[in-house]
C-alpha cells in the first residue's frame, strides 16, 4: 500500500553518494558458500535483494553478524543443507547463483526456478549446459518446480556460451573454481560485476584469468580461505541519478563511482546534450543539463555496450528529446511494459518488436503510474520528477529491491518526493 508521491518540476542539484553494486554483491554473497571460513563483505547496499540473499545464507546454516549498516561478517562453516528455500528463491532472480556455489562445495544443489522482475522468460539452459560440461547431472524435468544438479566430482572443461549471459558466466565460474583441472569459458560476459566476482574469488584463493574479456580461464583449487572484500560501486544506480539530473535540468555530483564503468552511459547523455565532467580525484562525475535535449538512437548491448538495465531510464530522456529517436532492446524480449505508463504522461512512443520509436514532446504531465520491474520503476520516478504536477508511483517494492534510500537521496537533491500510504483504490481517485 506504500507508494511514492512526487511533485515534478524541481531541478536536482547537489551531491549523491552511490551504494555498492547490486549486480556484484549478489553473486559474491553466493560465493561465500565455497569457503568454510569467515568472510567480511563491505560496501553492501541496504536493499531488499541483499536481505533476501542473506536470509538464504542463514537458511543454509550460515551465521551472519552485522558490523555496521553496510558491512556483514558471514561464517559459512556450519552449512547443513544444499537446498535453497522456495519461499526465498522465488523472490529473486539471483537466487540461482547458489546452484553453482552449492554444487562447488557439496557436489549437489537444489533450488526453484528464479524469481524477480517479470520482463521476459528466464531460461537457464546455458547455466545447465555449463554444469553438464563440468560433469554434473541435470534432470530433464523439474521436481515440483525445483532444479537439482549433482556431481560425484567436477572436472574442468571448455564451455562455449551460445549467447553472452551474465548469469551463466557467474554460475559456471562458481562451480568451476572447485572443479579438477582447467575450465575455459568462451563468449563469457565482460560486465564489471563479473570482474568483481573474479577478484573476490581470487582473494579466497581461486585461480582465475581473463575476467573482463570474453575468455575466462579457471584452474580449480581444493581450498578456499576466508577474506575481507569491498563491493564495487553500482554503475546502474549511478546512471539512474545521472539520467535524473539530465531529465530535470539539474546539476548533480555523482560521487563514489568508477567512471570507466559509466562510459557507455556518459556517451549517450552527452549525445542527448548533457554536460558530463569526470572528477578523477574524487571518483566522481558531475552531470548537468541546461538546454533542450537532442534526439539520439540507443541500442542495448552486453558490456561494454549500453546496459539493458539503463534502457527504461534513458527512455524518459528520449521522450523529451526533440525529433525522432529509436531505442532497440537486444537483451530481453519484453522490457517495454513501462511504455504505457509514459504514454499516460503524454509521451509519444510506438513499439515495434524490439524497437521503440520516440517522437519528442515538450513536457510530461503528472499521472498515476506504476512500476513493472526494478529499472522501469526507477524510470517512473525520473518521469515523475520532471513532469508537471503530482504523480503517484505504485508498486514501489520493485524499486526498493535495487535502490538504497532512493527517497532520502532524491530529497537531498531537492526533489519533492515522499513515501505515502494510499488506500488501494482505482488510479482515477488518486491525487
Amino acid at each position: 500500500m506504500e507508494k511514492y508521491r512526487i511533485r515534478g518540476g524541481n531541478p536536482l542539484v547537489g551531491t549523491v553518494d552511490i551504494s555498492g553494486a547490486k549486480n556484484a554483491v549478489l553473486p559474491i554473497l553466493a560465493a561465500v558458500v565455497l569457503t568454510e571460513e569467515v568472510c567480511c563483505i563491505e560496501n553492501i547496499p541496504n536493499i531488499v535483494d541483499v536481505r533476501t540473499a542473506l536470509d538464504i545464507l542463514e537458511a543454509l546454516g550460515a551465521e551472519i553478524r552485522s558490523i555496521d549498516a553496510h558491512t556483514v561478517e558471514i561464517d559459512p562453516s556450519r552449512l547443513h543443507t544444499h537446498v535453497v528455500p522456495h519461499d526465498l528463491s522465488r523472490h529473486m532472480r539471483a537466487s540461482y547463483y547458489f546452484l553453482g556455489s552449492l554444487l562447488g562445495r557439496f557436489g549437489i544443489a537444489r533450488s526453484s526456478m528464479p524469481g524477480g522482475c517479470n520482463f521476459g522468460v528466464r531460461p537457464i539452459d546455458l547455466h545447465l549446459k555449463g554444469f553438464r560440461a563440468l560433469g554434473a547431472t541435470v534432470p530433464d524435468t523439474l521436481d515440483n518446480g525445483m532444479i537439482e544438479v549433482s556431481a560425484e566430482k567436477l572436472t574442468g572443461n571448455s564451455v562455449y556460451l551460445d549467447q553472452v549471459s551474465v548469469g551463466a558466466t557467474v554460475n559456471i565460474m562458481l562451480a568451476a573454481v572447485r572443479a579438477r583441472g582447467l575450465t575455459v569459458i568462451e563468449n563469457a560476459a565482460k560486465e564489471p560485476h563479473i570482474v568483481d566476482l573474479a577478484n573476490f574469488l581470487s582473494s579466497m584463493g581461486a585461480d582465475i584469468r581473463g575476467a573482463g574479456t570474453d575468455v575466462i580461464k579457471i584452474r580449480g583449487v581444493d581450498y578456499f580461505r576466508g577474506t575481507s572484500y569491498s563491493i564495487i560501486p553500482d554503475q546502474i544506480e549511478a546512471g539512474t541519478y545521472m539520467a535524473a539530473a539530465v531529465a530535470t535540468g539539474g546539476d548533480v555530483l555523482v560521487r563514489g563511482v568508477i567512471p570507466k564503468h559509466l562510459e557507455s552511459i556518459t556517451a549517450k547523455l552527452e549525445e542527448l546534450g548533457a554536460t558530463v565532467e569526470e572528477l578523477e580525484d574524487d571518483d566522481a562525475i558531475r552531470v548537468s543539463c541546461t538546454g533542450p535535449l537532442r534526439h539520439c538512437n540507443v541500442k542495448t548491448m552486453p558490456h561494454p555496450g549500453f546496459p539493458t538495465d539503463m534502457q527504461p531510464q534513458i527512455a524518459v530522456l528520449l521522450s523529451l528529446a526533440s525529433g525522432t529517436s529509436f531505442l532497440t532492446e537486444n537483451i530481453w524480449d519484453n522490457r517495454f511494459k513501462y511504455v504505457a505508463e509514459l504514454q499516460r504522461m503524454g509521451a509519444d512512443i510506438q513499439v515495434n518488436g524490439h524497437t521503440a520509436i520516440f517522437q519528442g514532446v515538450s513536457h510530461l504531465t503528472a499521472a498515476p503510474i506504476k512500476s513493472h520491474d526494478l529499472r522501469a520503476g526507477a524510470a517512473m520516478v525520473i518521469a515523475a520528477l520532471c513532469a508537471q504536477g503530482v504523480s503517484i508511483v505504485d508498486d514501489i517494492q520493485y524499486i526498493e529491491r535495487g535502490y538504497e534510500n532512493i527517497v532520502e537521496k532524491l530529497q537531498s537533491l531537492g526533489a519533492d518526493i515522499e513515501r505515502v500510504y494510499v488506500p488501494d483504490q482505482p488510479f482515477a481517485n488518486a491525487q
